[in-house]
Formats: structure tokens, C-alpha cells, sequence
């Protein structure tokens, strides 16, 4: 049973380093090439071919070269070095609350699972509101692990001067929106078509 917890911890820590050598890995990979762009891909095989494919940059991607230098729409002021300053605290905030969050969510899954193993006795009543006990907390572990990986890829933007550029288009953001929402990364046009689509 002392496998299981220690299964289920090395499992959200391995996620979180996967995720930080994937963007470390990007950014080596946009060091090497003069890419200003840095974007940490969530499958491995997409990181990979990352490095290697010299993908054409958007415009506006282009433009912003320094992280004091980021996009904003038409009409909006530009970001001050206070707002990016507060931007990054927001945002490095948000990654340690959330790695915190990952460990006591798998200890407490470890405890549901080493548990589980003691049902006698219980009527079926008891046994599912374990089983929905255990996957609630799977859920809320898998909630705050894609989070996490928005947040860190939000940071690592926020250091490659490509904070607040879609994705998609390469069209800035907002500066607003990226104030409301820190880790976006579609502008809403974009991200209403995706959702739209599923």
C-alpha cells in the first residue's frame, strides 16, 4: 500500500517536471534558432518537433522582441513595467499555489487509495461514495495539473516577450483580457471559434 501513495505523489511530480523541461526545452531550442517565440507544447512529441520545424512566425509575433515591449490592442495603453512586474508576481503566485494544491491533492488521493482496500464490511452505498470520493479528487488533481502547465506556459511568455499574443492568429490579446484572465492565449475571437467547434 506505501507503493500506492508513493505512486500517486511521483505521478503529479513528474507531470510538473515534464511540463518545466518542456519549456526549457523550447526555449533552448528558440535560444539556438533566434526564434522569438517560446511556447511549451503539452505533448512530448510536439516539443520535439518544435525544435527542429522552423514554423513561420505571425507578424506580430515578430514585433514583440523584448518582454518590456508587449502586444496590446489598438487604443489601449501600453503595458507599464509595474503591470508586467505585477503580471509575473500574479502568475508566480499562481504556479507555487497550485504546485502546493498538487501535493496535498495526492497525498489525499494516496489516503482515498490506500482506504479503498478496506471494505469489509461495507454495503455498496459506503463502496461507491468512495469510489466517488477518490475520482472527485482525481478530477480536482487533474483541474489544478492543466492549470499548472497553463500558468508556467503563461510565464514563460511573459519571459519571451510573446505574453498576450493569440496563439492562433498572432493578433495581440488585450491587454485587459490578459489582466482579467492571465494565463489566455486565444483572443477572444479565436477562442469563441474554438469553442464553437467543441
Amino acid at each position: 500500500m506505501a507503493k500506492k501513495s508513493a505512486a500517486g505523489k511521483t505521478t503529479a511530480e513528474k507531470a510538473s517536471k515534464k511540463a518545466a523541461d518542456a519549456a526549457t526545452g523550447a526555449a533552448e531550442a528558440a535560444e539556438q534558432t533566434g526564434v522569438h517565440t517560446v511556447v511549451a507544447k503539452k505533448s512530448a512529441a510536439r516539443t520535439r518537433t518544435a525544435g527542429r520545424s522552423a514554423a513561420p512566425v505571425p507578424p506580430a509575433r515578430a514585433a514583440a522582441t523584448a518582454p518590456g515591449e508587449l502586444a496590446v490592442r489598438p487604443g489601449e495603453d501600453p503595458w507599464t513595467p509595474e503591470e508586467v512586474s505585477a503580471a509575473r508576481t500574479e502568475l508566480t503566485g499562481e504556479i507555487t499555489r497550485l504546485r502546493n494544491e498538487l501535493e496535498a491533492s495526492g497525498l489525499a488521493l494516496a489516503g482515498l487509495m490506500r482506504d479503498s482496500g478496506d471494505g469489509a464490511g461495507d454495503d455498496e452505498a459506503d463502496t461507491g461514495t468512495k469510489n466517488i470520493t477518490r475520482e472527485h479528487e482525481m478530477s480536482l488533481a487533474a483541474n489544478a495539473q492543466e492549470m499548472l502547465e497553463q500558468t508556467e506556459r503563461a510565464l514563460a511568455r511573459l519571459d519571451a516577450g510573446t505574453y498576450g499574443l493569440c496563439e492562433i492568429c498572432g493578433n495581440p490579446i488585450g491587454k485587459a483580457r490578459m489582466q482579467a484572465f492571465p494565463r489566455a492565449t486565444l483572443c477572444v475571437e479565436d477562442k469563441q471559434k474554438q469553442e464553437r467547434r467543441g
